[in-house]
C-alpha cells in the first residue's frame, strides 16, 4: 500500500477569469501533519474544498485517500474526517448524542457506534459529561470533543481548518497532543492555522501566495532557506509579495 494519502498534480480552480488555485502541486504522507498556510485571499480555503469532495477542480488531477478529485468527491467526504474553526457540533444535543449523530452519518453500525462512542468518552475523560448539553460545555472542550468525532470512523486523513482559533494557549497546546496522537497512530492530518507557533509543529509546511505554492518543506529548511529565524518570518517574507487581498 502506497503512503502517499493525498497527491495533486496541477490543481486549478478558475471562477470565470479568476483564477483561485493556480496549478499546486504536492503529496502527503501516511501519518504526516502537513501545514497548509496562506493569508486571506491566497486560495488556500479553495484547495481544501477541492480536496475536500466539496467542490471539482476546473483542470489537473488529484486523488484523496485514493478517490479521485475529479470523479469521486462522494467517495472523498465518506473517507476523510473534518473539522473546522466552528466545530460543527450541535449545541442542543448533548455529548452523547452528538458523538452517535456523527458516527451515523459517517455509516457506522449500530455496534461500531456503541463502541466507538464509548472509546471517546473514556479517551477524553468525558463519561461524567455524557448527557451534558454541548452548549454548556467550556470552548475547548468542545474543541477536544469535535476533533475526536472528526476521527470517530478513523477515517486516513483529517481536514483541520482554522481549528485552534479563538482558544487560549493552554487548550491550543493540549488540542496538538490530540493531533500528534493521531499522527501517531498513522492518521494523516492536514491543517491550515493563522498561528505561526503551529506551524512549527508541523512535519511540512506548504505557503499560498496569489493561488499558487510559493513554498513546500520541513520548517527548519524552510528557516533555513529564507535566513529567518521563525516561520511566522518565512510567511511574512513570502506575504510580502502578494497581489491580491482578501
Amino acid at each position: 500500500m502506497s503512503d502517499v494519502v493525498i497527491s495533486v498534480r496541477d490543481l486549478t480552480k478558475r471562477f470565470g477569469d479568476f483564477t483561485a488555485v493556480d496549478r499546486i502541486s504536492f503529496d502527503v504522507r501516511r501519518g504526516e501533519i502537513f501545514g497548509f498556510l496562506g493569508a486571506n485571499g491566497a486560495g488556500k480555503t479553495t484547495a481544501m474544498r477541492m480536496l475536500c469532495g466539496l467542490s471539482y477542480p476546473t483542470s489537473g488531477s488529484g486523488t484523496v485517500a485514493g478517490y479521485d478529485v475529479m470523479l469521486e468527491g462522494e467517495q472523498i467526504k465518506r473517507h476523510i474526517g473534518y473539522m473546522s474553526q466552528r466545530f460543527s457540533l450541535y449545541n442542543n444535543l448533548t455529548v452523547w448524542e452528538n458523538i452517535r449523530l456523527f458516527a451515523g452519518i459517517y455509516g457506522l453500525s449500530k455496534k461500531q457506534t456503541e463502541e466507538r462512542s464509548a472509546e471517546v468518552l473514556e479517551r477524553l475523560n468525558f463519561s461524567s459529561e455524557r448527557n451534558t448539553l454541548v452548549g454548556s460545555l467550556p470552548l475547548g472542550w468542545k474543541q477536544k470533543l469535535s476533533f475526536a468525532i472528526a476521527t470517530v470512523h478513523r477515517p486516513e486523513v483529517v481536514f483541520l481548518d482554522e481549528p485552534t482559533g479563538g482558544v487560549d494557549p493552554v487548550t491550543r497546546r493540549q488540542f496538538w497532543e490530540m493531533i500528534y496522537e493521531a499522527a501517531e497512530g498513522g492518521t494523516t492530518i492536514f491543517v491550515t492555522t493563522h498561528y505561526m507557533d503551529e506551524a512549527e509543529y508541523c512535519s511540512r509546511v506548504s505557503i499560498m501566495v496569489d493561488g499558487e505554492v510559493r513554498a513546500l518543506d520541513t520548517p527548519a529548511r524552510l528557516k533555513q532557506q529564507f535566513a529567518a529565524e521563525s516561520m511566522d518570518e518565512v510567511f511574512r517574507t513570502l506575504a510580502r509579495g502578494a497581489q491580491r487581498g482578501e
